[in-house]
This record gives structure tokens, sequence and C-alpha cells, in this order.
């Protein structure tokens, strides 16, 4: 017999699979789900909304077709949550502000509609930034989000409240947005896999902007929407159910030419694979701890999986104020609007937009996002795949933005996220594991990147360190 406990702490794959034997029924499954959330949720603030009863009515006709013995989906019974800025039907969405605190959306968004279409129940919406613009869990709406392996260390963002939910059982599949590393930060900061699929795979809408706020972000040209997971195999199986062509996202790539799930079974080898090894592109600010763990993460790939390391850079210089010129160029009227009109209240969100930016500057972003595609291009051609830390930091305070120090470096606001928002510029697969944890017990994340649409290659390389330095069994005490 399963007991509840310990349902939380199977994989999504395996809660599946209990479904489809008739093992637990979908009732019993979220019924555990549910508790957990009840018991520990006002703990971390990972759930801004809860929709109890429509899951427990998803759960009993999920029960009803397993027992008439209907074809089920890959997800079939099994709890999933949705990041707070993803539209959900009949589901409050607030993209964490005040703006929205009542805005119910008329439709879901593709991503999903997939999830729904595979049986998968969905359990409600997890805490976010205001607008995704912070890489961190608090707004003006709802308690801030904390990190179950320190309550009073931050998760990181802006998926907080998804990766909090995972890390403490509460539902084995979240999916967040991910625009400059926003799947990826709270992964590497909760011990969590968090995979940027290639940009396109899921398709985007309508995403943040909604005809009710036409002035509401929409990074359209950045974003992925993207699993956040305890296992490399539930990140497969989440893309498995959510990618593929979409007429409403004109970026949705073609039905990819492989099975998701095939990527990561059978042979494994990476022996022989040249890879690549930046601790800090050539020029970042870096944590020591930071440094230590990684570094001993890619020993692994050398020592025990048999690859060929060699430290290189792609020779891009610092990326920040470029980067968040390229969201800005989306997106600068509406914001502006939003804040004369007092429906934006993140003060640094409501700061930079003050800025006299001018259309050169905006010409510069575009020319640089040129560049660092064509320096990642060539980098890329050298190797398999690529390794970096996942950002520059360990978890720090709650709160904060980000430290203004690192390494003995002054720095600025977005330097901890150096390793991340390259990746949204050029639209590469990259995901999070764990490398391990710092001398006093805080999440460090490893970065696989691959190559132009080689998402398979992460995957197989993920899969193959999981196997070789696993993490599943590692949970905070909350």
């Amino acid at each position: 017999m399963t007991t509840r406990a310990e349902i939380c702490k199977l994989s999504g794959l395996e809660q599946a699979a209990l479904v489809r034997s008739k093992k637990v029924s979908p009732v019993e499954l979220l019924e555990a789900v549910l508790e957990q959330v009840h018991r520990v949720n006002p703990i971390v603030n990972a759930f801004c909304t809860v929709v109890e009863d429509a899951a427990q009515a998803q759960a009993k006709e999920a029960e009803a077709k397993v027992l008439r013995g209907e074809e089920l989906g890959l997800l079939h019974g099994v709890p999933v949550s949705i990041k707070d800025l993803i539209c959900t039907k009949d589901i409050r969405t607030t993209f964490g502000s005040k703006a929205y605190q009542d805005y119910i959306p008329d439709e879901d968004d593709v991503a999903v509609e997939r999830l729904k279409a595979a049986g998968a129940i969905i359990l409600g919406k997890t805490n976010c930034s205001e607008f995704g613009y912070m890489a961190a869990g608090h707004n003006d709406l709802f308690p801030t989000t904390r990190n179950p392996w320190n309550l009073e260390k931050t998760t990181g963002g802006s998926s907080a409240g998804s990766a909090a939910a995972v890390a403490t059982g509460m539902g084995a599949l979240s999916v967040g947005s991910d625009g400059g590393g926003s799947v990826r930060i709270p992964a590497s900061f909760c011990g969590l896999v968090g995979f940027k699929g290639s940009f396109g795979r899921i398709p985007l809408y309508p995403g943040c902007r909604v005809p009710e706020f036409p002035g509401a972000s929409s990074w359209e040209s950045l974003e992925h929407l993207g699993p956040i997971t305890r296992t490399v195999a539930d990140a497969a199986l989440m893309m498995a159910v959510m990618t593929g062509p979409d007429d409403r996202d004109r970026h949705s790539l073609p039905e990819a030419n492989f099975d998701w799930q095939q990527t990561i079974k059978g042979d494994l080898s990476l022996k022989g694979m040249k890879v690549g090894w930046s601790p800090d592109w050539g020029w970042a600010a870096v944590d020591p701890e930071v440094r230590r763990v990684t570094a001993e993460a890619v020993k692994v790939f050398s020592d025990q999986l048999g690859c060929e390391i060699i430290e290189a850079h792609p020779g891009f210089p610092e990326l920040a104020s470029f980067w968040a010129l390229v969201f800005r160029d989306s997106d600068l009227r509406g914001m502006r609007e939003m804040v004369e009109n007092g429906g934006i209240t993140l003060p640094r969100l409501v700061g930079s937009l003050k800025n006299n930016w001018t259309a050169e500057d905006f010409s510069d972003a575009a020319k640089m996002r040129q560049l660092v595609v064509n320096k990642m291009w060539r980098y890329m051609r050298n190797f398999d795949f690529v390794l970096t830390p996942t950002l520059c930091v360990t978890p720090f305070e709650l709160g904060s933005a980000g430290p203004s120090q690192i390494e003995g470096r002054e720095v600025g606001p977005g330097h901890w996220l150096s390793f991340t928002h390259p990746l949204n510029m050029t639209g590469q697969p990259a995901i999070s594991v764990p490398a391990g944890q710092t001398r006093d017990g805080l999440p460090v994340g490893l970065q696989i990147i691959g190559r132009h649409l080689d998402d398979p290659m992460v995957l197989r390389a993920a899969a193959a360190y999981e196997a070789a330095q696993p993490w599943r069994d590692l949970w905070p005490e909350v």
C-alpha cells in the first residue's frame, strides 16, 4: 500500500503509471497532494490560487474514465500546477499585479490546453513577481514565496511558486515561463530540473497580452514555457505533451523529428564527447561556492561519463543591459501607460520605465543580440554540448533583487543572471540540473546548453548526469 506521503514523493511519470494500472485512483492521488498543500503551502507560499473544488471534479471524472476502460493520456489523473503568468480558463490569473487581481481568462494558454487533453488535473496557480519582471517571488498581492531549503532565502524567480511547489511534493509537475532564466533560476535555487527547450517548441498564446489589458507584458521574442520537475524523465514527459506547432503562435516550431521520451532511454553513453566548460563566460563574477560545486559536477562528466572537457568561452560581453532593451522593445508603451494609471506597483519596474531610451539604444540591443547568436553558433560547433553554472550566486535573502557584490566585485542588478539570459537571446535549448549543495546546504544548479534545436542532446546529457549523480531523494525539511 502506497501512503500519501510516499505518493507525494513519486515522479509524475510514476504517478501516471499508478493511475493507469489502477493501483492509485486520480481521486486518491489528488487527496494526497492537497493534503501536502494544506500542510506546506502556508509555510512556503508557493500557490497563490488553489482550485480545490474544480480539481476534485476533474479527478472524479478522470477516475470514471479509468473505470470505463477509456484511452488515457500521458498525464491522466496527475496534478499539475501552472505559473500565474500563464492563462487558465475560469481560474484567476493575476500576473502578480494588482491590475489583474480579479482577472479570470476565458481561454487557456495552448500549453494548458494540451496538459488537460493529456488528462492532467490543474491544481492551481503558482506565485510570481509582477509580470515576471523580477527573478524573485514577491509582489503586492500575495505572501512572498520562500525557499524550502532555507525559509529566509529566495527561491529565485520569476517561476518562484512552481519551484517551491515541486521541491516540497505539492505536485510533481509545474509549468513555468522563461524570458531570461525564469524556469532555470528557481530550479537552480531549489535543487530541481528546469528545462527551457528551443524557442518555439511550446507555443505561447495568449501569454500575458490579453484584450482586456492591452498594455500587459509580452516578451514575444524571448519567452519560453517550460517544465519544472524533480527528474529529467518528468521534464521529457511534459515536453512530449506541450510541444508541437500551433497557428496561434507564429514562432511555433514544426513537430519534432524525435520522440521526447525516447531521448533519455536506451544508450545514454557520452563517452568521447567534446564538452565545453565555461565557469564564468570569461568575465562574470561568480560566487566561490558556485565555482566549487559546479567544477565538481563537471568532473562527473569527465571522470564517470568519459567526456573530454575543454574550458573555453564564447567571447560575448556582459549582456544584461542589452537583454533588458530587447524585452522592453515589445512592451514599452503599454507598460508606461500602466504606470501612469497606477496599474504597476513594483518599484524597480516603475523606476526602470522612466528611463529615456533612444531609438539608437534599441537598435544597438538588436545588433548585440545578433552578435551573441553568431558568437554562440561558432562556439557551439566545437562541442557536443556546453556546461556552465546556472547562476552566479547561491540563494540570497528574501525581498532582494540580487546581490550588488559578487566575488569581491561591485556588479549591476542583472549580473547574477549572466548565464541564463544569453540563451533567451539565442533561443538555444538549456536545462538546469542539481549540481550539488553549498557547505551550508543550499542547492546549486549546473546548466547544460545544446546547439540550435538540439533538445535531444541536452536531455540525454542531463539524464546521463542524473544517473551518475542522482538527486531525486534529496528533500528539504519543511
